[in-house]
């Protein structure tokens, strides 16, 4: 089986090692702009050797995709290389698979509990901005109509947001 993502045969992993990390997962509305950004700045953060982080949309427009080119910049201009993602859907399935999903605005967070079959699933949910304002429920803006300065803004978000979840994941 591959890696949605990255083509990496999952059985390359020597099962306790793959089955032993902590699986985190960032989600937007089209996977193009906001998750990939933030996949690519939390992996930066992280040893790869005990997390993963993987990206989807709730959305399906994308499926398949590169990230929107301005994503792609703004993370290159920070050292960092997401041009290799591809868009995907979020599924049930993902709640089985991963420990920890971050949600970008209240949108994506109605339609990931939509799926929840069970409070565990809908525990693994939070909005990502919550690490910056707890529970006010703040949204990262969605740049995709805008500009390069919309993107930057939310690069500089999301890198503050996922300084703190490297902080608590690592402690």
């Amino acid at each position: 089986m591959l890696s949605r993502k990255h083509n990496i045969p999952y059985f390359s992993y020597p099962k306790t090692i793959y089955m032993s990390k902590t699986n985190i997962l960032m989600v937007c509305l089209g996977n193009i702009c906001r998750s990939p950004l933030a996949e690519g700045i939390l992996r930066n953060k992280l040893d790869p050797n005990y997390f993963t982080v993987d990206s989807t949309g709730t959305g399906n427009w994308h499926i398949g995709n590169p990230p929107d080119r301005r994503s792609i910049t703004v993370a290159q201009k920070n050292g960092i290389d997401i041009s290799n993602l591809r868009g995907r859907q979020f599924t049930a399935q993902d709640f089985k698979e991963f420990d920890h999903i971050y949600v970008m605005d209240s949108s994506n967070l109605k339609n990931v509990l939509s799926l929840a079959t069970s409070k565990e699933d809908s525990s693994k949910v939070s909005m990502i901005l919550d690490t910056l304002f707890p529970g006010e429920k703040v949204d990262v803006p969605d740049p995709y109509y805008g500009g390069e300065e919309g993107f930057e803004r939310v690069y500089d978000m999301l890198d503050k947001a996922c300084d703190i979840i490297s902080e608590r994941l690592n402690s």
